[in-house]
């Protein structure tokens, strides 16, 4: 029989190995949320193979899908125009790399630019020049350009590379948006508008959806259910309170799957569990501007639309888009994230001075959206691009024909 100081130290002792093993469990979320933060991607071909759907085939022909392709791009890019009252323009592909014009896409420097130095001239007028990532900040110097007003817009069919990317199902180092961007009046800057413009663009995919399958019936396959008429609004805060223990990643999936359609705001601010919901740049979008649901307070101007996709049970990113900052909140989100030396750049100069329009606007990824109306397994099938053998071999072991 245990004397009672020896089941006092038996106590102990498990009470101890119990809060070691709370607190390795929270070490191990927390690590998981930091590795969440790196960026876009499954992050190992082992996952991947386990998101590729094992009987797969597809609904259209080769033929097909391409003569779908252009379909569709031709009623967005009409509709979107319609519904935004924008134009479309040339956007480039290379930009001066002192220009400040390029998308970094985050704010930890994990994700760079292509550059390259044009000797020019023999040397004697030489540029350093960047493959652009996304046109997000290019298209505020492109609405004063082209001479908009409030209420007129742009957009465009940029193309951009991105070589930091792990290459999975939905994720290329080849990148195609229509990158739009909107003039917008200082009284707009609420998140009642952001709603407004969200909402229009859900009606222009919902209509590409609607579109698609009148020529191909075959795509309204009950096995792969259509979009939800309806959007659903949620703050990334509001996600993190459902889900506490979930990294980023795991909550979208969960959030994607309950409502099939949502559209997450305020992504960039530090959330409760002290992480922003993701990564984002602080020179474009506004996610520090104080809002307001429910009498709780909440940040951000911002936000992603995200949708389940049935195909590969997963969600699935369509677009990215944000009331763009203004020379107050571009400051302070430059502080917060110690890069204030970007004030020197000719683009974060133009909002300083209010030489540059105030916006909102976004990119609407273009394969994407054919992958997803198209009920296809893998982004390779509707966008030509390169991709590692490990990923070709294991598409056509399910039937995934990836084009090259």
């Amino acid at each position: 029989m245990a004397t009672p100081t020896r089941a006092l130290v038996v106590v102990e002792d498990y009470a101890e190995i119990l809060c070691l093993i709370i607190i390795a469990e929270m070490a191990a979320v927390e690590a998981q949320k930091m590795a969440d933060l790196a960026g876009p991607g499954i992050g190992n071909y082992g996952d991947v193979a386990n998101i590729l759907p094992a009987n797969y085939s597809s609904l259209l022909t080769p033929k097909e899908t391409q003569i779908a392709i252009f379909e569709m791009k031709k009623y967005i890019e009409a509709n979107l125009c319609k519904e935004l009252n924008l134009i479309m323009t040339q956007v480039p592909l290379i930009v001066d790399t002192t220009s400040g014009v390029n998308d970094l896409l985050d704010r930890d420097g994990s994700r760079t630019p292509i550059g390259f130095h044009i000797k020019n001239d023999h040397g004697q007028n030489p540029i350093d020049a960047e493959v652009v990532q996304a046109a997000t900040k290019w298209k505020r110097h492109a609405l004063k350009q082209y001479g908009m007003g409030a209420g007129e817009g742009i957009v465009t069919d940029m193309k951009a590379v991105r070589k930091d990317y792990f290459l999975d199902h939905d994720h290329s180092a080849y990148v195609d948006q229509w990158d739009w961007e909107l003039v917008m009046t200082p009284e707009q800057r609420n998140l009642a508008f952001l709603k407004e413009v969200v909402q229009k663009i859900w009606k222009v995919l919902k209509g590409a959806e609607r579109h698609v399958q009148e020529m191909f019936p075959q795509l309204a396959d009950p096995k792969y259910p259509n979009l939800p008429e309806e959007l659903k609004f949620i703050h990334a805060e509001e996600i993190l309170e459902k889900y506490p223990d979930l990294p980023r990643k795991e909550r979208e999936t969960r959030i994607a799957r309950e409502y099939g359609a949502v559209f997450i705001i305020g992504i960039g601010w530090t959330l409760k569990d002290g992480h922003p919901h993701e990564m984002r740049a602080a020179d474009y979008d506004d996610w520090v501007t104080e809002t307001e649901a429910n009498g709780i307070k909440l940040h951000g101007l911002n936000g992603d639309i995200l949708v389940w996709n049935s195909v590969t049970g997963r969600r699935h990113e369509l677009s990215s888009m944000g009331i763009r900052v203004n020379a107050e909140t571009l400051v302070k989100q430059l502080e917060m994230t110690g890069q204030t030396d970007f004030l020197r750049q000719p683009y974060h100069q133009g909002i300083v001075t209010g030489d540059l329009p105030l916006s909102v606007g976004g990119g609407i990824g273009q394969s994407r959206t054919y992958m997803l109306l198209l009920k296809k397994a893998h982004i390779g099938e509707v966008s030509v691009t390169v991709w590692p053998k490990v990923l070709k071999d294991m598409c056509k072991e399910r039937n995934i024909h990836v084009l090259e």
